[in-house]
């Protein structure tokens, strides 16, 4: 029991760090809005631009559109600290083709995100719009390696893959701990 006491009593003395993850809505634009969150002391800020810009006007709501998403997550760039991420998300088999996915991929990267995720859209009801194409593992697979040459500090790619994806999160906790020198501590 005295080992048990002196473990515990140890480990509330190691140094910690929670990441912050935010996902955001788009604040119909509002700079104030953005600045706060941006400031607020968060290590990801994700916008998630839903679709390619083509689709927009079809996907999302009507209130949310491309541009003003675009200009979201560049102020937010603009407004963090340094070694704050950003991160955007876009749903395959809405009806894009790949040169609109990857002009919009330059578009994104052009407003310095760090990390952008891809997935299949799934129907989720029959009230939603149906899924026009279910992409193949390789066109993922293609999309990642094109978003990692264009600078993408991390690209996760998939079917599987949501806007939360978890694959990815240790490799974004060591950029964040490499950015801001933040030293991991070992759990033994």
């Amino acid at each position: 029991m005295l080992r048990s006491s002196i473990q515990l009593a140890s480990l509330l003395f190691l140094p910690c760090y929670v990441y912050g993850y935010c996902p955001v809505p788009d604040f119909r634009g509002d700079r104030s809005c953005v600045e706060k969150v941006s400031q607020s002391g968060l290590d990801v800020l994700a916008h998630n631009i839903e679709t390619v810009e083509e689709l927009q006007s079809v996907v999302r709501d009507h209130r949310a559109n491309f541009k003003q998403s675009m200009e979201v997550l560049k102020m937010a760039k603009d407004f963090a600290p340094v070694g704050t991420l950003t991160k955007t998300s876009i749903m395959l088999g809405c009806g894009e083709t790949p040169d609109q996915v990857v002009r919009t991929m330059e578009k994104v990267r052009d407003a310095g995100v760090d990390v952008m995720t891809f997935g299949q859209y799934m129907r989720p009801s029959k009230r939603h719009m149906p899924v026009s194409e279910y992409i193949t593992p390789e066109a993922f697979e293609q999309y990642r390696i094109l978003g990692t040459e264009m600078g993408f500090r991390y690209i996760a790619s998939g079917p599987m893959v949501r806007s939360s994806y978890k694959a990815g999160e240790f490799y974004i906790k060591s950029m964040i701990e490499k950015d801001r020198a933040i030293p991991s501590v070992p759990v033994s």
